[in-house]
């Protein structure tokens, strides 16, 4: 069973290309900062910052609804590329096909609501 489901934050503003011309399918490509539930030995939370590949519907709604630090949870399976670089060596490339995406958090939202709450105080 390859399945996968992780929450995070997005890395960067989210960005829709459309291939041959403008037609489907849109595809959009965007890290997803995901934090770690244990410290490491230096005390601190890592975060993995990991590739997911979002297609057609799913990829134009994340456009329209997220921006840059906003929280998803993307539901999906792992993809392993494998190609050949300029030095002839086999080299991996690994990253979640999202089949579903909720829209969490909000940073804009988190924000007004720190500044209301600011201002009842």
């Amino acid at each position: 069973m390859n399945h996968v489901i992780l929450v995070g934050r997005l890395t960067d503003m989210p960005k829709v290309s459309n291939i041959k011309d403008g037609s489907e399918p849109a595809r959009m490509v965007v890290n997803l900062a995901v934090p770690r539930t244990f410290r490491n030995s230096d005390g601190i939370y890592e975060t993995d910052f990991i590739r997911c590949v979002l297609w057609n519907g799913i990829a134009k709604k994340t456009k329209e609804y997220c921006k840059k630090g906003d929280t998803v949870c993307v539901r999906g399976r792992i993809q392993v590329l494998t190609y050949q670089n300029e030095n002839d060596e086999k080299k991996y490339l690994t990253e979640v096909i999202v089949e579903s995406i909720a829209f969490v958090c909000s940073v804009k939202k988190n924000n007004e609501e720190r500044s209301e709450k600011e201002e009842n105080i």
